[in-house]
């Protein structure tokens, strides 16, 4: 078999992902609001785990198909890509100031959890209890993240004006459910095309399904953060932008990690904790520092993008070398 026809099905896959996963969001936010949910609700977890959707499906499905490797890699690399990649290009395209209160907590949580997951792996295996602690972990960020969506209205968040203005308006309940059920549709059939080429495309390369999930993958179920942060810092609504990023991190981190060891035990590849984890804690930390100021709002500016887009195009270099091509 040659390289073209897995490279259609990864491009295809990658496409149908981002269509599918924003009519998802869209229906999914629309049914939400006409049912009377609060705006801050909304994005912190319909939006939040919506963004997440492609990583997880295609987590479940690599899983599925006996690939836990690109299950892993995805969740990993996915991380990476959207602090290095995406924030980087989002705050080159324009800088970032952090107003949100509730950004400023949800980060220290990121930490906590990497630490959890990472804990988790240390005896390089991902088990079936592992799993469930990662996925009961969804469970109780998304009901944190409702406690902060109600707190909201008693305390004014800067995030609650930029959700307001973005939830989709318009939409009946049953033309929102019909989005949701296509979006969810053509997730499934779209990542199942993506693990197919990309497990295709590592035979045929040579490489790991770890490298391919850290790199290719990971980039292409990025690409509805990508969008959706750029498009929001360059309509003025940085708290989205950034909220984006840290709400799919930690979904991956609980959801996408989690999934691959439901299906039995799997054994960790040791590059994932010696070369991936700390440059995805380097990263996280460095967003940290960026963004967090006591004493107000803190300005993400073009010279820390370009500094995280240095760093993840040399993590791109590390594992090119890494991965002995």
């Amino acid at each position: 078999m040659t390289l073209l026809l897995p490279i259609l099905a990864v491009t295809a896959g990658f496409a149908l992902l981002v269509w599918g996963a924003d009519r998802f969001v869209t229906g999914a936010a629309a049914t939400a609001r006409n049912l009377g949910v609060s705006p801050m609700i909304i994005g912190l977890t319909i939006v939040g785990f919506g963004t997440s959707a492609p990583e997880m499906l295609v987590s479940a499905m690599a899983a599925w198909a006996g690939n836990p490797g690109l299950a892993i890699g995805n969740a990993v690399g996915s991380n990476i890509t959207n602090i290095g990649l995406i924030l980087g290009t989002t705050a080159l395209a324009a800088p970032l100031t952090v107003a949100s209160v509730t950004l400023r907590r949800e980060m220290p949580l990121l930490l906590a959890v990497m630490a959890l997951s990472w804990g988790l792996l240390a005896d390089g295996e991902l088990g079936t209890v592992d799993a469930l602690v990662l996925l009961a972990g969804i469970l109780l960020l998304v009901a944190w993240m409702v406690r902060l969506g109600m707190n909201s209205r008693r305390s004014p968040d800067p995030l609650l004006a930029e959700f307001s203005e973005e939830l989709p308006a318009g939409l009946s309940t049953p033309v929102a459910l019909a989005w949701v059920g296509v979006g969810l549709a053509v997730l499934l059939a779209s990542s199942r095309l993506l693990v197919w080429g990309a497990v295709e495309l590592a035979r045929l390369l040579g490489v790991s399904d770890l490298v391919i999930g850290l790199t290719v993958v990971a980039l292409g179920t990025s690409l509805p953060e990508l969008a959706a942060s750029v498009v929001s810092a360059l309509k003025g609504e940085p708290d989205i932008a950034l909220g984006n990023v840290i709400g799919s991190n930690l979904f991956n981190l609980l959801g996408v990690l989690g999934i691959p060891g439901l299906f039995g035990p799997v054994a960790v590849d040791p590059a994932v904790l010696r070369r991936d984890y700390p440059v995805m804690l380097a990263l996280t930390l460095a967003l940290l520092l960026m963004s967090w100021n006591l004493r107000g709002s803190r300005r993400i500016n073009r010279i820390e993008g370009a500094l995280l887009l240095l760093a993840y195009g040399g993590y791109q270099v590390l594992l090119y070398y890494g991965s002995g091509k």
